[in-house]
């Protein structure tokens, strides 16, 4: 006894935390499936924003990730999957995605074929009393494209548009005054 007050021992500190300047580690698995599936969202906003494909890869690999994560993965399967996810994805669907990118344009079928080609007149073709062109071997109505035209028998024509079962026609020259 010192001055009539016990000592009372002093606690033992078995285990210190380790602090790295004000960051501490993963305290559990749900901060880990929350850091993975904001790196998911992050790296598909920039996808949106570039339109690569291969940031929406690896935001695949992260979601991957977030979902290991959930499950209560360690770290290292963590990174594991999303290595191998990402290295699936890049690897099996964006040669894919690349090739689908690069197909020609929709191929034009019906009337929508028929616009931009040249047709030959079969009778005079004006705005009032319209006239016969023929387009690829078959025989269609037709009126002029501008107002007041008339284009004679045998000139050719563009087919400018279809308008329901009447082609619209302009010369591929118009003719001069007076000829």
């Amino acid at each position: 006894m010192w001055w009539g007050v016990a000592r009372t021992p002093l606690p033992i500190v078995t285990r210190v935390t380790p602090r790295c300047y004000g960051f501490t580690p993963y305290a559990s698995a749900v901060d880990a499936w929350v850091f993975w599936l904001i790196s998911a969202i992050v790296l598909a906003i920039a996808e949106v924003l570039t339109l690569t494909f291969v940031l929406g890869m690896i935001a695949g690999g992260a979601a991957a990730a977030a979902v290991a994560a959930a499950l209560g993965a360690p770290t290292v399967a963590q990174v594991v999957v999303f290595g191998v996810a990402d290295a699936m994805l890049l690897s099996l669907v964006l040669p894919i995605v690349r090739r689908h990118r690069h197909t020609p344009a929709a191929i034009r079928t019906g009337t929508a074929k028929l616009i931009g080609t040249r047709a030959m007149t079969l009778s005079e073709v004006t705005t009032a009393a319209g006239g016969r062109v023929r387009i690829g071997g078959e025989t269609w109505t037709a009126r002029p494209y501008s107002d007041g035209l008339t284009i004679p028998a045998g000139e050719w024509v563009d087919v400018l548009e279809i308008d329901g079962v009447t082609a619209v026609v302009h010369p591929t020259s118009v003719p001069f005054a007076g000829t």
